[in-house]
């Protein structure tokens, strides 16, 4: 089947290409910009000739920022061919898919979508996809692209359009306007974030990083999300809820605070799961960084979240946002929420494929009746050995002689590994020839 992504030079229209690519599709991309680099990278076909891949493709796809997304629609949509499948990706749902059941030919099948993630997550697994099929002009088509996305993993929403738009003005609408608020009073106040964190609970940490991680992305795709037309109602309650805190607060009014807060909770609902959730989370911070504690002054490895290399060494130093890393006494500075740290597994994995080993041969007698695959796990056990192979046996008149080769870790002392492994053999009856 092929698919042609309009919009798929952006970072969600590459997300998507990539993911129809690995699963068997023909690809095809078009972006106003017209970075055929960007299909060359995927390894996916630029649509030079755009009305020619749509009128060849089975499925069309749009991918476009949510303010042009209309008219996109209107544009695109009158030359999909008939039993071909027209379908949005865009965060707000009513508009697009009035204007493809508008504009698109009566043969042509419509659906509504809206992925639940951005284009930073690595796999579909895991995450919600809300589907906002256009009833019976998407009776072939549906049942294809939502198995697809099932049978990789992704959990599945089925709704209206304008049922989707009142949920998401506030799942994504008051969700982003209150978190963007935060950091825009932080300016106003000209407050110091960095400093702040000097004096942060864990939880004001999390918030921090919410609030960065909204105001680290695209703008526009943030405002766009925010002209919901439902939204202007949540932020008409919100902004009320505020002054009327806010109110009670300038008015030293305990009883009237209580009140309010006592009344949301009632409205929540389950908040003793949700404490266990929230309590799950920082749980797992702190769990993180008291390994990072308890690991001082010894030999750990970290690996870099965006970049994926990989720093080995011994921890010097850690506080609630570092860790000093030391090697052949160089000093290298982590900020802790960059870098995973690695269990010893990973760092022997890492060392045996990264690091230059080093291959010492040692041949022995073995006591009478002994087994050498046992006698070679016994040694495979000793500190700094990548590997242990039998690569010789040879027996003569009551007397068996076995050769074992040995990877030594290279960032260990070669020469001490090995007479630790002679004096092991030593001990369990062998004699060293």
């Amino acid at each position: 089947m092929k698919i042609l992504i309009i919009g798929g030079t952006g970072d969600t229209g590459r997300w998507f290409a990539k993911f129809y690519k690995k699963h068997g599709f023909d690809v095809a991309i078009w972006g106003i910009n017209k970075r055929k680099d960007i299909a060359q990278e995927l390894g996916v076909q630029f649509a030079d000739d755009l009305d020619n891949e749509i009128k060849t493709s089975d499925i069309v796809m749009i991918s476009v920022p949510i303010n042009i997304t209309e008219d996109i629609i209107e544009n695109i949509a009158p030359k999909v061919p008939a039993a071909s499948l027209l379908m949005d990706i865009t965060s707000i749902k009513t508009g697009p898919v009035a204007a493809m059941l508008k504009y698109a030919p009566p043969g042509v099948e419509i659906l509504g979508s809206h992925p639940m993630f951005g284009p930073s997550i690595p796999d579909i697994r895991g995450q919600t996809v809300i589907f906002t099929p256009a009833g019976e002009r998407c009776s072939r088509w549906f049942p294809v692209i939502k198995k697809l996305y099932e049978d990789n993993g992704a959990h599945i929403e089925i709704m209206d359009a304008a049922q989707h738009d009142r949920m998401m003005a506030v799942v994504q609408g008051l969700t982003h306007f209150a978190l963007i608020s935060i950091g825009s009073a932080f300016r106003e106040l000209e407050f110091d974030v960095a400093n702040s964190r000097r004096f942060m609970s864990p939880m004001y940490d999390i918030m921090l990083d919410l609030v960065g991680r909204i105001l680290a992305q695209n703008p526009y795709l943030y405002a766009m999300i925010q002209m919901n037309p439902e939204v202007v109602k949540v932020h008409k309650a919100y902004i009320d809820q505020c002054n009327l805190m806010a109110d009670f607060v300038k008015r030293k009014d305990i009883e009237g605070f209580v009140g309010l807060m006592n009344k949301a909770s009632s409205h929540f609902g389950d908040t003793e799961s949700a404490l266990r959730r929230s309590e799950k989370l920082i749980g797992t911070k702190i769990a993180e960084h008291e390994e990072l504690v308890r690991s001082i002054g010894k030999e750990r490895a970290v690996r870099h979240i965006y970049s994926g290399v990989v720093h080995h060494g011994f921890i010097k130093k850690v506080t609630p946002r570092k860790v000093l890393l030391e090697r052949s006494g160089k000093v290298t500075e982590f900020l802790i929420e960059n870098v995973r740290l690695l269990n010893e597994d990973e760092l022997s994995r890492w060392k045996a494929v990264n690091l230059k080993n080093v291959i010492r041969d040692i041949s022995v007698f073995i006591p009478h009746g002994s087994d050498p695959d046992i006698i070679k796990n016994v040694v495979s056990t000793t500190g700094g050995i990548v590997s242990v192979e039998i690569i010789d046996i040879y027996r003569k008149q009551n007397m068996t002689s076995v050769t074992y080769r040995i990877t030594i870790l290279g960032d260990n002392d070669t020469l001490s590994v090995q007479n630790m492994v002679e004096t092991i053999l030593k001990g369990i009856g062998c004699t060293v020839r």
